[in-house]
């Protein structure tokens, strides 16, 4: 095996040095304020993590893309069409605190700022939650953000539009603030380069005979850590909102802000051992096999090694 490369296997094992190099000259677009911006809560990412991984990742995507785009012109050539080539869709999954969503934002970022696919859009599957009534009519209120508090149907459906090519495709939209999906409000993807779907279970395989939202995805990526080291990052994100987004009057998580130290760890380690652990190791872990690379994150949240599906 040379340079993480196993004929035996599917994947290409590479470590943080080794992806780095690939990076080549790939320009760094993006300022140490913007990335403030980006970071999600409690999350540590430095330019330097953004420049051994991300540019090396947005490489690959680009050169991913460009090949999806010959493709596509390749079949419509063949069938005499002559169709503008479909979206590019990447899928983004992980647990909950893992930093997928700073993944995705990143990505978001920077591959908007290569020249062959300017026009990149994000969505996350919180916006396909079923609201708040519909879970307590279902009496799966305390199973928020396992497969079945998703409308499904709607995420494929939306995501089938956007690849067909659709000028314009409308999605709910999800407030963190309110808890719940916010009543008329919408979200417009209007035919992108590039569609970036991130979510908890984005790679979740379909029932028989129907469509999965990822049989849509050009390419996936996983976010993943050790369980131990998520839930410390759980805990530590949850005693950072109590002291910030959970101060909010508007916030449905207003009555957390009040409790001591010592009884929102526990509140924390409660909901992370029933819920998201549970969650965590039943449906997501399970559906990391089908991503198409791995990031491998340490216990301070930077990102150690890659596994890349070659086959």
């Amino acid at each position: 095996m040379a340079n993480g490369l196993d004929t035996a296997s599917p994947y290409v094992q590479l470590s943080r040095a080794q992806w780095s190099e690939l990076r080549k000259n790939t320009p760094l677009t993006l300022t140490a304020d913007e990335l403030e911006e980006l970071r999600g809560v409690d999350d540590p990412i430095d330019l330097a993590e953004v420049t051994d991984i991300y540019l090396p990742l947005t490489r690959l995507l680009n050169l991913h893309f460009t090949g999806a785009r010959q493709r596509s012109t390749a079949l419509n050539t063949f069938l005499g069409a002559s169709q503008r080539p479909a979206p590019y869709i990447l899928g983004i999954a992980g647990s909950v605190a893992v930093g997928k969503s700073t993944t995705a934002r990143l990505l978001h970022t920077l591959l908007a700022r290569w020249p062959e696919h300017p026009r990149v859009e994000l969505i996350t599957t919180d916006s396909f939650l079923y609201p708040n009534q519909v879970l307590t009519e279902k009496n799966i209120t305390h199973r928020k953000g396992f497969p079945e508090s998703y409308d499904r149907r709607a995420l494929v459906r939306f995501v089938a539009d956007v690849k067909a090519g659709l000028p314009e495709v409308t999605a709910p939209v999800y407030s963190h603030l309110e808890y719940d999906i916010v009543p008329g409000a919408t979200q417009t993807v209007h035919r992108p380069d590039i569609l970036i779907v991130e979510g908890l279970n984005v790679l979740q395989p379909a029932p028989p005979t129907a469509l999965a939202v990822n049989d849509y995805f050009d390419f996936s990526i996983y976010v993943d850590a050790k369980v131990e080291h998520i839930r410390n990052w759980y805990v530590d994100r949850f005693h950072k909102l109590r002291r910030t987004a959970f101060e909010d009057p508007k916030s449905y998580f207003k009555y957390l802000a009040e409790l001591s130290a010592e009884e929102a760890t526990t509140f924390a380690e409660n909901v992370w051992r029933d819920i998201n652990e549970r969650n965590l190791v039943e449906n997501i872990a399970p559906t990391r096999g089908r991503a198409g690379l791995v990031l491998y994150k340490g216990p301070n949240h930077s990102i150690q090694r890659v596994r890349l599906r070659r086959i």
